[in-house]
């Protein structure tokens, strides 16, 4: 479980987060909304200890995150930020590979190609596997990059908008492969969407964020309702019943 406890983020005098109190169960996909400057992708990267708060702490099984070695929690936990860049000319096989670092330390073994060769195929990208980065599309580079997550084995997902630059196909497929990853590997996945509707579909829990504050948080038939909706996006967004899915018709 990761447990958030008392959260502060401070930008000078501006407060980014403040008191966040969360605990995040396992073998879910919990998704994080809200919008733009609510402050999801910055309480992600305190979680993944990306980045320092103000006050509060963050536990990772039981343990603070200050206290985990890096090489341990790299192996439990794993993020990708919403805008990553490589400086180097790789290929999509040698990024996938990156993440099996914490393991291997740059000496892959077989189980390492075996990780590799899996992500590779889950993101249907093995036919591209000796392209450049440089020679994709940046849906292509995106699938990439999850793919790297994916070969690193961890517990603990973070992925902050995953979807951006995917077409309607693979943003689909992001998602199946999540819930999959979930339901069939007991991964635990927390995801910053901006897409209702997604997580709405795919989503055990939500966590909804404004100015810097948790202002609900609850399982997602729970969350998807007209009054949460209006109070999160300041917007009226009328609620339909979609093959057993909760529809945020938000586009009138």
């Amino acid at each position: 479980m990761i447990e958030v406890r008392n959260i502060g983020k401070n930008y000078g005098a501006k407060a980014v987060l403040q008191n966040i109190d969360l605990a995040i169960p396992e073998k879910q996909i919990v998704s994080f909304i809200g919008a733009n400057g609510a402050g999801k992708s910055t309480l992600l990267s305190i979680m993944a200890r990306l980045m320092k708060a103000n006050g509060g702490t963050v536990h990772v099984d039981g343990v603070a995150l200050d206290d985990w070695k890096s090489d341990a929690l790299a192996k439990r936990l794993s993020i990708l930020k919403q805008s990553n860049h490589v400086t180097m000319r790789l290929t999509v096989r040698d990024l996938v590979a990156f993440g099996r670092f914490p393991h291997s330390k740059g000496r892959l073994q077989k189980e390492d190609e075996a990780f590799i060769a899996m992500a590779l195929e889950y993101m249907e990208l093995t036919s591209l596997a000796g392209r450049y980065m440089d020679e994709l599309s940046g849906g292509q580079q995106q699938r990439a990059y999850i793919a790297m997550i994916i070969a690193q084995n961890t517990d603990y997902i973070l992925l902050d908008e995953p979807l951006n630059n995917l077409d309607m196909k693979h943003s689909v497929q992001i998602m199946q492969l999540l819930r999959r990853l979930v339901d069939e590997l007991d991964k635990t996945v927390l995801l910053v969407l901006h897409d209702i509707n997604f997580a709405s579909c795919y989503s055990d829990s939500i966590v909804a964020l404004k100015n810097g504050e948790v202002i609900a948080h609850g399982a997602t038939t729970e969350m998807i309702q007209e009054e949460v909706l209006q109070e999160v996006f300041d917007m009226p967004i009328p609620i339909a019943l979609i093959n057993d899915n909760r529809i945020g018709v938000y586009f009138k």
